[in-house]
């Protein structure tokens, strides 16, 4: 799958410092790398919304990180999926009355034209579930072999349409095989069952070992997209291992880090983990097996007191923003402004600062001289490996362009910079 234009990122004098991010897992803070090496896999848009700006602070904060790693002088590989090929995308086209293909098309180029907007570095491959079919299945083929997944016979219900074909069977993992199952959320089952139907879980399906055992391959129902496998038959594959195979296909298992929104952390990231087990993933650390090193969650965004989600109607979108003719540069503003470990809450008001913000330090840099950036671009690269401290950054960026708007400082060269600095560690662009 094409991904977008790769930002020019202009060189900064100096090295960064090892960046150290906040574990979801663990709570602890752990170095982001441990070679000179470092993998990233950021769990990718379902294309029937895309982007609002819960999707733009995840994107932005996981960019933020790539920029902070190459700063300190790693080399940095990451994969980003594009969930073409699921149960709300296939929803949402039959409910405007369009082909799913044409909508993840019209969806992956509009979100790929915001990322562009958003100077986000795009990812090394991008890679949509459609095109990685062959991967998935096999990996569903390779789980029944093992002993760790089991097949169940689909029977036509009033509830869904029925099976293509007699024979058909739906395949889950067994969790019962897992123990270190709960270990990446750290959720007891009372917390797990209060979530799972809604994020796309059947805990009521009859014949499952256990109410929260994931779907990996869902036989051929009539009218459904499906795919053939010589192993598996007709059908389509469930969400999780969609991730778990992509990973192991394109870094390897275990990997650094897994990103995503706090609401991937249970069933998605639990599940993708105890995936990646039964396969034989790696040596993974406990609570994290076989799978991530480190796991890093975007809060989420509210607006208008609610989670912004498509079933509430309360996006707001980056598109509908760029036309208006807001400076996607303070849409990138209003995000930094918040650390990715914290839900907040999007406003106008907010908006409106971010504008004045980026008005004055594009004034700040516009003189002859300015203050020396020496002490500023330590503090801008502390914070950064301090997880990601981005309003920090944010801060002294601003007591900075107090000093220059004052006309304090006789640097000639400080301004230009400072400009480029914020362009490769903040992917602001004055």
């Amino acid at each position: 799958m094409k991904s977008w234009p790769r930002p020019f990122l202009p060189h900064v004098p100096g090295e960064g410092h090892l960046l150290r991010l906040r574990d979801s897992v663990s709570g602890e803070l752990i170095p982001a790398t441990e070679t000179d090496d470092f993998t990233m896999y950021v769990c990718g848009i379902t294309p029937y919304d895309a982007t609002h700006l819960g999707h733009a602070a995840t994107y932005v904060t996981f960019d933020v990180l790539q920029r902070t790693i190459r700063d300190a002088g790693v080399h940095v590989a990451v994969v980003q999926n594009v969930t073409d090929v699921d149960d709300p995308l296939f929803e949402r086209a039959e409910r405007d009355g369009v082909d799913w293909r044409d909508l993840a098309r019209q969806e992956t180029d509009l979100f790929r034209d915001d990322m562009t907007a958003l100077a986000v570095i795009p990812p090394d491959e991008f890679v949509g579930v459609e095109e990685s079919m062959a991967t998935i299945a096999d990996a569903v083929a390779e789980l029944l072999a093992n002993g760790t997944a089991y097949a169940i016979p689909v029977e036509a219900t009033t509830s869904e349409p029925a099976a293509v074909s007699a024979a058909a069977r739906d395949v889950y993992l067994d969790l019962g095989q897992r123990d270190s199952f709960g270990q990446v959320s750290g959720w007891t089952r009372e917390q797990m069952d209060e979530v799972f139907a809604e994020r796309g879980g059947d805990p009521d399906r009859i014949g499952k070992r256990d109410r929260f055992d994931p779907l990996l391959w869902r036989a051929a129902r009539r009218g459904e997209p499906s795919w053939e496998h010589p192993a598996l038959g007709a059908g389509r594959p469930g969400w999780h291992i969609e991730c778990t195979a992509i990973t192991r296909a394109h870094l390897g298992l275990p990997f650094d880090v897994q990103g995503g929104g706090t609401d991937l952390l249970f069933p998605h990231h639990e599940m993708s983990a105890a995936q990646a087990e039964a396969l034989g993933g790696g040596s993974g650390r406990p609570g994290s097996p076989d799978f991530a090193r480190i796991y890093v969650h975007q809060g989420m965004v509210g607006y208008e007191g609610h989670k912004m989600s498509k079933s509430r109607g309360n996006l707001v979108l980056v598109s509908r923003l760029r036309a208006e003719g807001v400076d996607p540069m303070a849409i990138r503003l209003v995000l930094l402004a918040h650390h990715h470990a914290s839900d907040w809450e999007y406003s106008d008001e907010q908006l409106d600062a971010a504008r004045d913000r980026l008005a004055r330090w594009r004034t700040a840099v516009s003189g002859n001289t300015a203050p020396p950036t020496e002490e500023l671009l330590e503090e801008i690269r502390r914070t950064l490996a301090d997880d990601l401290d981005t309003p920090a950054a944010l801060a002294a960026v601003d007591a900075w362009a107090h000093r220059s708007l004052a006309q304090e400082g006789d640097d000639p060269t400080a301004a230009g910079v400072l400009a480029r600095a914020l362009d490769a560690l903040l992917g602001i662009r004055l």
